[in-house]
């Protein structure tokens, strides 16, 4: 693959000290999930927004505070409902009788990490407001614009599009999170340990025990360091052959933008820095290349009634290109 005596250029003993913690933090609480939680990270450290899905009751809301508490931050949590409007998020303009001007009160959305938990329960009006602050990191608000401070994370859960109450989130708004995560349910050995813990869990308050192991500016830091690892041109190529066949494949009627082949090189590097490489492998970018598309691509409607899945088309294209050595 890569050759072994390959020369560390970068130092990731800070960044992989960090991760360690991170998930020695969540294990207390989290039971299996490891590649949920390593993908979470991973996302934080690319700068980009996550999306979780997976039916009630699977601990997406509880994984996503988990991961907040343990980064020393500004928190705020978004609950979604039919009802919500542009301005419970963003925020609105409220006069001041004493200077007779209007002034802006800032909505729940300023903060470093947002959990916005099931997203997609509200109106396409409310999902639209979230455009901006996503992709640009700032809101523009009665012609004046504000910038959000660094770090800026949103963290949204969402319930299968099957379940009564969704909206299906629009493409545009889709493609601008890093990765979809999907979580299963638990195996038999693992929901008996997720019984054991609870039962024998002294307190009710699971997030007690759970000390922030990261600084909000330290997050900026690592940030620069996973931008700076090596991602030589067979690796770059790879990429671009994989998002290209997804716009030419007839199983799908909507394929990889350039954004996500960004995308999938950026979540590559931090899945790289995790392992403490400072250089992209190949399987970095396979590990990658699911969640980074399964949100972006659409399957034909014959596909679609066939059974087939987002992931079982984006597997098709990887095993069919010769991945570099």
């Amino acid at each position: 693959m890569e050759n072994e005596n390959f020369e560390q250029r970068t130092d990731l003993s800070k960044l992989n000290a960090a991760v360690e913690n991170i998930k020695a933090s969540l294990a207390q609480i989290i039971v299996g999930q490891q590649h949920v939680i390593e993908l979470i990270i991973a996302g934080i450290l690319a700068d980009g927004h996550i999306l979780i899905e997976g039916v009630p009751g699977v601990a997406k809301t509880l994984t996503a505070k988990l991961v907040a508490k343990s980064i020393d931050a500004q928190y705020s949590r978004i609950q979604f409902t039919p009802d919500l409007m542009p301005s419970d998020v963003l925020g609105t303009s409220v006069f001041n009788t004493k200077t007779g001007e209007f002034e802006y009160k800032r909505g729940p959305i300023f903060g470093n990490i947002i959990l916005i938990d099931e997203i997609n329960r509200a109106p396409a009006k409310t999902q639209s407001a979230l455009f901006e602050v996503m992709e640009e990191r700032q809101i523009t608000m009665d012609g004046e614009l504000y910038k959000m401070d660094e770090p800026f994370i949103v963290l949204a859960t969402q319930n299968p599009v099957e379940q009564e109450g969704t909206y299906r989130l629009p493409e545009a708004q889709l493609d601008r999170f890093l990765f979809k995560i999907d979580i299963s349910y638990p195996s038999l050995e693992e929901e008996i340990s997720i019984i054991s813990r609870q039962h024998q869990q002294k307190t009710a308050d699971q997030l007690e025990h759970i000390n922030a192991v990261l600084q909000g500016a330290d997050i900026v830091a690592l940030r620069q360091t996973v931008r700076g690892l090596h991602v030589e041109e067979k690796i770059i190529a790879f990429t671009a052959r994989i998002i290209h066949e997804t716009r030419n494949n007839k199983s799908l009627y909507l394929g990889g933008s350039p954004r996500a082949s960004l995308a999938v090189v950026n979540a590559a590097k931090a899945v790289a820095a995790i392992a403490g490489r400072d250089f992209v492998t190949p399987d970095d970018i396979v590990k990658v290349a699911t969640p980074v598309l399964r949100h972006r691509v659409m399957l034909t409607p014959d596909k679609e009634m066939e059974g087939l899945t987002a992931d079982d088309v984006i597997a098709q294209i990887i095993q069919k290109i010769e991945i570099p050595r």
